[in-house]
């Protein structure tokens, strides 16, 4: 169940970071309103909370498995929000990054 909750809270985390900042990206680069850029900073912000409740309690390592969701989902919210069409290297890097993921998260511990 602690690999179920923690993939879920990646997912949540990815969605709140990614679209925090495509939030504020709008507003600034895309000349939206500027209230977006504001609901971006408060999705920001929950993204934080949600990373803080990763079963796994050292930072670095959360964080560092994070960092390939987060590049797996930017490429996923980009195929379905900008109409952006990934390479193979695009999903190569992906798989690659996701890898990394398992297992820097679930690998074996002492």
């Amino acid at each position: 169940m602690s690999t179920a909750r923690s993939i879920l809270l990646f997912a949540l985390a990815a969605v709140l970071e990614i679209g925090g900042c495509w939030l504020v990206w709008q507003a600034v680069r895309e000349s939206r309103p500027w209230w977006l850029a504001g609901l971006g900073v408060v999705a920001l912000g929950l993204y934080g909370c949600v990373a803080a409740l990763q079963p796994d309690a050292d930072f670095g390592r959360v964080l560092a498995a994070y960092g390939g969701v987060f590049v797996a989902g930017s490429l996923l919210w980009g195929v379905v929000l900008d109409g952006f069409r990934p390479t193979r290297w695009d999903v190569a890097g992906v798989l690659v990054c996701l890898v990394g993921v398992g297992v820097i998260m679930y690998g074996p511990r002492r």
